[in-house]
């Protein structure tokens, strides 16, 4: 059984006492020393784990400089801090067991553009792609291009001197930051920029000190920082003294020395970026290989073509990609893309001026044509659009390789190693060579054009001997790449990796101490990363320091076998995307709260399951708990609102998952939250007593067969004031929608209704052109009429139709977690449409999360007792059949489709099959990506969550629908039902309008 207290790590005391002070004398940002909103900051995309004190979101400036000058007092000493943006680091950079600063919350702002000088001014949280968005009218962007660009704030880009695709032609963040304005130590603020003689003559205070103190360290070891750091395109992350200092112009700009220093020297507020003009013209050759060495050593060639852009991507990464929802809009862009003996592919982009790119995409064309160097074949893309997904594709690499399957997965540890270009096939080789020895997998993706390959052995960290391995081939790789005259980190930031610092930089790296000592003497700020103040004793942080899989291997095997995609999330943070038209992750989106998205309910999981292990709970069998008495459940709620309990943290952060299924599609790794969500669930409520409103939801589609029998009855009473009250007092319910009228049943001929006995009777020719349309509990009874024009429209379509007798699908029993029930159900309605389905007929529905549920939710709890029936939805039903009428004329209907989040993840095809049919019969069908409607079922209707439904409504879909100029169409019930709630419009379902083409042509 479940303990009735499931304890945590507490706050050390120190810290509670700082926090308390911090509040007390003014801090207006946000503090949360909850163990969920701990657990939530302590893992980032690398392999470590560290458990911070507390995480501050300050509002403003003033917040940080109040949190640096409250730490300055004596009996605050040991307090530490470590900055965090985007938290997608590869190397723990932002992890530490202190105090996260979170900047991404509140520090947001872009200033004014001046687009004569090309420059802006931005606060640090500011998500790099959100920036781009807000340049693009003034033609200019920021053009450090990183593959986690869409959540990676402009700080974090600072903090690791960040930089991607095309960094030969763009250069690194730090090439393109004017000046930074950051918090000290000591609260003192900073605004760096280049300092002449005269500028450094006017310097006072710490600022005076800090130039003093660099300006000297520059001059003096003039020499041997010049020997030492190397001439690479990738040249450095951190304590830049190369280009801080100009001997021949005596200029000092201390920004050069904060770039890369992850947090280890001041806490950053906002930079003043330069910025690039959009080229007018791109261009893009994929070219693919019959080995990846072949594309390794091609790689020359292609920059000698003068490309602003050559990435590369092997096979392992590829193989991956054509398993994730990405290859339904990239694969056909792919150059034998199902060739077997395809083994990686290089993508050559060229950016200018319209003629000059045409001229250098031919000349690479005709030069592939003469064939050679292991060249398979090319693809051109020539359109936007296109370029976008191949670039979403290798952007999305770092997360697909976590869904390799298998315990051992490829990980961050040396993956962003970076040599002189022209050695980087000889250096792989033999970095290969290490990998193979040992008889390892492997992924490798990279920028060839610069020497920087990610290569991720695959490691299973819940095994000691893996763990074991991962630090002798770090180890390994740090020599190989010194060897080759690079570096271990050549992109993606030290880290934890700064234990190598001492070996590279030898004598120079006391001088780095300097630094770092003048900034941090007292070693607050990102202790145990870059390095240590000279005066100082302590140690930087080693590659043996804590990792999650320390932790996970606390957890037995079956219980992480069983919870796979919870245990596999690699923190790659495509959740935290800020694009308020992508689907994952709703709660995120809205709340900016970490802890809501699936990286944060995945973490919180994990240790919810380590918890229980670690209080003698046999995990391995969750779901055969006993039920707790009802005393016991009663007591146990009770309590867990008066005490710590990380079962109720968890319960609440599960309680704003909208069971949208985004994660499950949308996530490189398919963290599926729902799914693990309704486990949860069912375990936590053998313990704890279930709220009323989760049986009322549970028991929706027994209910309402019987309310239909009389829906003006039943709309009376659920329609007016004092049950709108009793619903929402009783259980927590508003908005409840009326029943319909007409019913279905009064609107279908009653040969339409399905008789099983019929079936026996027809031909084989005549069960294939039978349709029998499977009801859902919501489009039957709340909006029969789109039901009833399904079977019209099937007929008019020339097909037999039949409407089977509605059967409850479960979706609501498992969405509260009624594991036990939703079994039950699926087992009977499997064993009926397993039935229907022998005589060969065609099973449809027409709401995407109800059919959907068929496929996903049954396989989960049946397995191989599912049995072999199909529903199909009915735009995937007809789009396969259209070769049975003829095409019309192309008409001047036009539509737009809002499509459903959960068909979105589970069925990305769904949308070009809808687009078929509407050009098919003579209409045009435009669609826009859209995030979450809201209402997610049953979500939007609970008191709860009304605020977040309605604000997810506001952000993504009322300007969507508000900006068409043409009629807006939505697929899925939930989402009609929203509009209808929120615009009073009630939109049609794209079967209706088809429907509407079809009758036209008769």
């Amino acid at each position: 059984m479940i303990p009735a207290l499931i304890t945590t790590q507490g706050l050390d005391a120190s810290y509670s006492s700082y926090l308390a002070q911090l509040k007390q004398q003014g801090f207006h940002g946000d503090i949360d020393a909850s163990y969920s909103g701990r657990l939530a900051m302590a893992v980032d995309n690398s392999v470590y784990q560290f458990m911070p004190q507390a995480v501050v979101f300050p509002k403003h400036q003033q917040d940080l400089q109040l949190v640096m000058q409250l730490a300055k007092a004596a009996e605050h000493r040991q307090i530490q801090f470590a900055p965090r943006g985007g938290g997608t680091g590869t190397n723990g950079q932002s992890l530490n067991f202190g105090i996260i600063i979170d900047t991404s919350r509140y520090f947001t702002g872009i200033g004014q553009v001046d687009s004569a000088n090309r420059q802006v001014e931005v606060e640090v949280g500011v998500v790099k792609d959100a920036l781009n968005d807000a340049l693009r009218p003034y033609e200019l962007f920021f053009s450090p291009d990183l593959s986690t660009s869409n959540r990676a704030t402009v700080g974090g880009m600072i903090s690791t001197d960040a930089s991607g695709a095309g960094s030969l032609v763009y250069g690194k963040t730090s090439d393109h930051v004017l000046g930074i304005t950051c918090v000290l130590d000591d609260g003192t603020v900073l605004t760096t920029g280049p300092w002449d003689e005269a500028a450094r003559s006017q310097l006072c205070g710490r600022a005076k000190q800090l130039a003093d103190a660099v300006l000297e360290i520059c001059q003096s070891k003039q020499q041997q920082i010049c020997d030492t750091f190397p001439e690479l395109n990738r040249f450095l992350t951190g304590y830049d003294l190369k280009h801080a200092y100009d001997p021949e112009t005596d200029i000092l700009d201390l920004t050069r020395v904060l770039c890369g220093s992850e947090g280890t020297l001041a806490t950053l507020v906002s930079a003043r970026l330069d910025l690039t003009p959009i080229p007018n013209q791109r261009q893009l050759v994929n070219i693919s290989y019959d080995s990846f060495d072949s594309a390794l050593r091609h790689a020359p060639i292609l920059v000698e073509a003068n490309a602003t852009v050559v990435e590369t991507i092997d096979s392992t990464v590829l193989g991956l990609a054509k398993e994730d929802v990405i290859w339904h809009s990239v694969g056909e862009l792919v150059p034998n893309a199902f060739d077997e003996a395809m083994a990686g592919i290089n993508m050559v982009e060229f950016a200018g001026e319209t003629d000059e790119v045409q001229a250098k995409a031919k000349a690479l064309i005709e030069r592939l044509e003469q064939g050679g160097h292991g060249v398979l074949g090319y693809r051109l893309c020539e359109d936007g659009a296109s370029i976008a997904r191949v670039y979403q594709m290798r952007k999305k690499a770092v997360g697909l390789l976590g869904n390799a399957k298998g315990p051992r997965k490829p990980l961050p540890f040396a993956e962003d190693t970076a040599v002189p270009p022209e050695k980087l096939a000889d250096f792989i080789v033999e970095f290969r060579a290490l990998l193979d020895k040992r008889e390892l997998k492997y992924g490798m993706f990279g920028h060839v054009d610069a020497g920087v390959l990610h290569v991720r052995p695959a490691l299973d960290m819940c095994d000691e001997a893996d763990e074991a391995l991962l630090h002798d081939l770090s180890d390994e790789v740090a020599a190989l790449t010194l060897k080759y005259g690079g570096l271990m980190w050549g992109e993606h930031g030290r880290g934890v990796r700064s234990e190598y610092g001492p070996e590279v930089f030898g004598e120079l790296f006391d001088e780095l101490r300097r630094v770092k000592g003048a900034f941090d003497p007292n070693n607050k700020l990102n202790p145990g990363k870059i390095c240590t103040p000279l005066e100082s004793d302590a140690k930087l942080m080693p590659i043996q320091a804590q990792k999650r899989g320390w932790l996970d291997r606390q957890i037995p095997v079956n219980t992480r076998a069983q919870f796979d995609k919870v245990i596999s999330c690699n923190g790659n943070g495509l959740c935290f995307n800020y694009d308020t038209n992508s689907a994952m992750c709703p709660s995120y989106k809205v709340s900016g709260n970490r802890v809501w998205s699936p990286k944060g309910r995945a973490t919180l999981m994990r240790e919810w399951l380590r918890l229980l292990a670690n209080q003698g709970v046999d995990t391995n069998n969750l779901k055969d708990l006993p039920m707790a008495s009802l005393k016991e459940r009663i007591q146990a709620t009770l309590s867990s609102h008066k005490q710590q309990d990380f079962s109720t943290e968890l319960y609440g952060a599960m309680q704003t998952c909208l069971a949208c299924k985004a994660c499950s599609g949308g996530c490189p790794v398919k963290v599926d939250v729902p799914t693990f969500r309704a486990e949860f669930l069912y375990a936590y409520h053998k313990r704890y007593l279930r709220p009323a409103k989760d049986h009322l939801v549970a028991g929706i589609e027994s209910a309402l067969g019987w309310m239909a029998k009389a829906p003006r009855l039943v709309n009376a009473i659920t329609q007016n004031g004092v049950s709108s009250y009793l619903a929402k007092r009783c259980f927590g319910y508003v908005d409840t929608p009326s029943l319909s009228y007409p019913t279905l049943a009064q609107t279908l001929p009653s040969s339409w209704w399905l008789d099983e006995a019929e079936l026996s009777q027809l031909t084989p020719d005549q069960c294939a052109n039978t349709v029998v349309l499977v009801q859902d509990p919501f489009t039957s009874y709340y909006n029969a009429e789109v039901l009833s024009q399904a079977a019209q429209l099937v007929d008019a379509l020339g097909y037999r139709v039949r409407v089977l007798p509605f059967l409850p699908n479960g979706k609501p029993q498992h969405i509260k977690g009624f594991l036990d029930r939703f079994t039950l159900t699926a087992a009977k309605a499997a064993a009926k449409l397993n039935r229907i389905g022998q005589y060969g007929v065609n099973l449809v529905g027409v709401d995407p999360a109800l059919v959907l549920t068929y496929r996903d939710e049954y396989q989960q709890v049946l397995g191989d007792n599912r049995g072999q029936f199909e529903v199909l939805l009915l735009n995937e039903f007809l789009a396969s059949q259209l070769n049975r009428w003829p095409k019309a004329s192309s008409g001047e209907r036009v539509y737009r489709l809002m499509s459903h989040c959960t068909e979105n993840s589970l069925r990305p095809g769904a949308v070009a099959e809808w687009q078929s049919l509407f050009n098919h019969f003579g209409a045009t069908l435009e669609y826009k990506a859209s995030g979450c409607c809201g209402m997610a079922g049953t979500f939007g209707h609970e008191q709860g969550n009304l605020e977040m439904s309605k604000a997810l409504y506001q952000t993504s879909w009322q300007p969507l629908i508000e900006s068409s100029g043409v009629e807006v169409l939505a697929s899925g019930y939930s989402c009609r039902s929203q509009v209808k709630r929120m615009q009073h419009r009630q939109l049609r379902h794209p079967l209706q309008a088809l429907l509407e083409l079809v009758r036209a042509q008769r």
